[in-house]
């Protein structure tokens, strides 16, 4: 092992209080939230069973990754009417320029808080 896998590698959790694996090495039977969701699963509000982690190469910092048993998962709930409605309001604001009041076709950027034609004038 190198000294990168071996800094990511606790399978007890003895060093980092929860079992951890290197990237691509978690054992069977676990996934991540998008692993889930690919299943049409969801955590179902079970604890963290392990985690996986990588050391970034431009900084070195740890990036981790938690990790869901999928026996325990649960499925993902149907969307209702109800919430779909609440959806597709949120995207209408998300997508209406506070200073025109125009609904555009894209999401406002947040960095400017206005629409691209209002931040040209």
């Amino acid at each position: 092992m190198t000294t990168a896998y071996a800094e990511c590698y606790d399978p007890t959790g003895a060093r980092y209080g929860v079992p951890t694996f290197p990237w691509r090495m978690a054992p069977e039977g676990l996934a991540t939230r998008r692993q889930l969701r690919a299943r049409g699963l969801r955590p179902g509000g079970q604890d963290i069973a392990a985690q996986v982690m990588c050391l970034s190469r431009r900084t070195g910092q740890p990036r981790i990754a938690y990790l869901y048993e999928i026996a325990r998962a649960k499925p993902v709930r149907t969307m209702t009417l109800a919430k779909w409605a609440a959806f597709d309001a949120m995207m209408i604001a998300r997508r209406t320029c506070p200073r025109c009041r125009v609904e555009r076709w894209y999401c406002i950027p947040r960095s400017l808080g206005i629409c691209n034609e209002c931040a040209r004038d």
